[in-house]
């Protein structure tokens, strides 16, 4: 029944009809942070200095990662060198880097913030302000990065980026499918998940949402040395800091997920000089990452539902 609460307000006593959703990963100690202002990025309570450890960690444990698939590579035959690594295993080797990404992320969350790692601590839900509104700030970041690269590029005439070529895409349907799928799904969830999931999440509890994106994006621009033109770093950069943006005021990465993939499908498409299969590879892509979605909820790892919060705003929207 209700209860009289405090100036005159009505509280009402949890409903037995709306349980919350069952945690993937265990049950939130006291103490541990929630879930918070669903209309903005979780706040959690890893600490600012994390976020370089989870980028070394990452990049390490990639390199590994790399190591493992190439040394059975050369012991079959491959051959490798420090110009040349055949198109197929430049592939497995960016999938096991990128997962890499995933999985220290996930080791800094549980390292750092507690022993119980949630799916939304990364974002990984609804975004707040509904699908509408997100759907409005993908599509401006997109436009505002198209003008910002069209701009760099007359001012600074970068050179072609090589990495379809590096890739193999030009080299066969199959090699050109595995490019496509890693460019445009598995790159954007895991560069999402350790960026703006973790590093930008870290950063905040340090100086606040402007610095923490000034300083994710110059690291993912960084990190694309050797994937992308030197001269093209800083739009990368500027993309950076607009998605760490677009995560922070929709509250959700799922809307950063989908503005990378559609960038890397815009990037992928120009490259390979494609008209009517552009639309296309748009939609496959996001069609995939939200099987993966539906997929990962079907298992546990993602709350189909987030959990009530008191004193946050009801979700809103779609």
């Amino acid at each position: 029944m209700p209860l009289d609460g405090p100036d005159g307000e009505v509280e009402r006593a949890p409903s037995a009809e709306r349980p919350l959703a069952e945690p993937p990963f265990g049950d939130l100690p006291p103490g541990e942070p929630r879930e918070g202002d669903l209309r903005r990025s979780p706040d959690t309570s890893w600490p600012a200095w994390s976020a370089p450890v989870a980028l070394i960690g990452g990049l390490v444990l990639a390199a590994v990662a790399g190591l493992v698939v190439d040394i059975p590579a050369l012991a079959l035959g491959a051959h490798i060198s420090s110009s040349h690594t055949p198109p197929g295993l430049a592939i497995a080797d960016t999938v096991v880097q990128d997962v890499a990404f995933v999985l220290v992320s996930i080791y800094c969350a549980r390292r750092f913030g507690g022993r119980v790692v949630r799916a939304w601590q990364f974002g990984l839900r609804r975004p707040g302000a509904g699908w509408r509104s997100a759907s409005g700030l993908i599509l401006l970041l997109l436009v505002l990065f198209i003008v910002l690269s069209v701009v760099w590029s007359e001012a600074v005439n970068p050179t072609k980026e090589k990495l379809l070529e590096q890739l193999g895409s030009n080299e066969g349907a199959g090699l050109l499918l595995l490019s496509a799928a890693l460019t445009c799904v598995v790159a954007p969830v895991c560069e999402e998940f350790l960026f703006r999931g973790y590093i930008f999440t870290a950063l905040r509890n340090w100086r606040g949402t402007l610095p923490a994106a000034v300083l994710t994006g110059l690291v993912f621009g960084g990190v694309h040395v050797g994937s992308a033109p030197v001269l093209d770093l800083a739009p990368l950069a500027g993309l950076g800091f607009g998605l760490c943006l677009l995560y922070r005021f929709t509250g959700s990465l799922y809307p950063s997920i989908v503005a990378h993939s559609l960038n890397n499908s815009l990037a992928f498409s120009s490259l390979e000089g494609w008209g009517w299969q552009t639309p296309v590879l748009m939609v496959s892509a996001l069609a995939v990452i939200g099987g993966l979605v539906l997929a990962c909820k079907r298992i546990g790892l993602i709350e189909s539902r987030s959990p009530s919060v008191p004193g946050a705003p009801a979700r809103t929207g779609t």
